[in-house]
């Protein structure tokens, strides 16, 4: 399989893809308090990308039952959503592809549930700034491995531990395209960037050191081996000549 390369016009069809699924995110943020269900939030997810004449492409993929992934707590990617009320010093990840037109944006983000312990407020604050610290590096010319690289080199300043199994993915009309990427490398390791690729950054750090996760019998949803806390913050990203576009914001 090739490396599957977007025109501006196509580009620009993700990108409305993209501004749903970011207002999206920005109603989903004024509803996180304690007491609310991660199944609500999945209820309202579903209403409201069909009001913008979107639809939520995880719903049915290889037969995923919901329209997010709700991820709290120890579980770091893939939960699914659950009548179980949110509570006080909580974080979920909201996950979700919108599909418009046949063209999706991923984007999954983090929410504090009220006010978070010192520790979770670090791990939000680093794993967001390694989202942004990859993106910058998301440029032509440029390597996978450059991206990874300054993801990883930001959680072993926090002392943080990276979800290495789960990487960030090329995106256009299917969900999982190439190439692979991951949160970790090395500097001009990997495939180069070129004008017109679109990728997912989403580095998935931990409280614990080694970011070793589980995957549960479910078959989908994945926790830390540890128990410790994983939070993941995500866009979906254009390689353009004028710098990384991102497409979910």
């Amino acid at each position: 399989m090739e490396i599957s390369l977007k025109s501006r016009e196509e580009i620009g069809y993700m990108r409305e893809a993209g501004r749903i699924l970011s207002a999206c995110h920005q109603e989903i943020a004024k509803m996180i308090a304690p007491g609310i269900t991660p199944l609500a939030i999945d209820g309202f997810v579903e209403e409201y990308l069909a009001n913008h004449g979107a639809s939520p492409e995880q719903k049915g993929y290889r037969g995923f039952p919901f329209a997010t992934c709700a991820s709290v707590n120890d579980t770091v990617c893939h939960g699914f959503p659950n009548d179980v009320p949110l509570s006080e010093g909580d974080v979920v990840t909201i996950d979700i592809v919108v599909n418009k037109d046949g063209w999706l944006a991923d984007s999954g983000w983090s929410y504090g549930v009220g006010v978070l312990s010192k520790p979770l407020q670090k791990l939000m604050l680093r794993t967001e700034e390694a989202l942004y610290a990859g993106i910058e590096q998301a440029v032509v010319g440029n390597s996978i491995g450059d991206i990874g690289h300054i993801i990883e080199k930001t959680a072993k300043r926090g002392r943080l531990g990276i979800v290495k199994p789960l990487v960030g993915h090329g995106i256009g009309r299917s969900l999982h395209e190439l190439p692979d990427v991951p949160s970790h490398g090395k500097r001009g390791e990997g495939i180069r960037l070129i004008e017109g690729m679109v990728i997912t950054i989403e580095p998935i750090f931990t409280l614990g050191s080694t970011g070793a996760v589980l995957w549960n019998d479910d078959g989908w949803s994945i926790q830390t081996a540890d128990g410790t806390c994983g939070v993941q913050f995500e866009h979906t990203i254009a390689i353009t000549k004028e710098g990384p576009l991102i497409l979910t914001n």
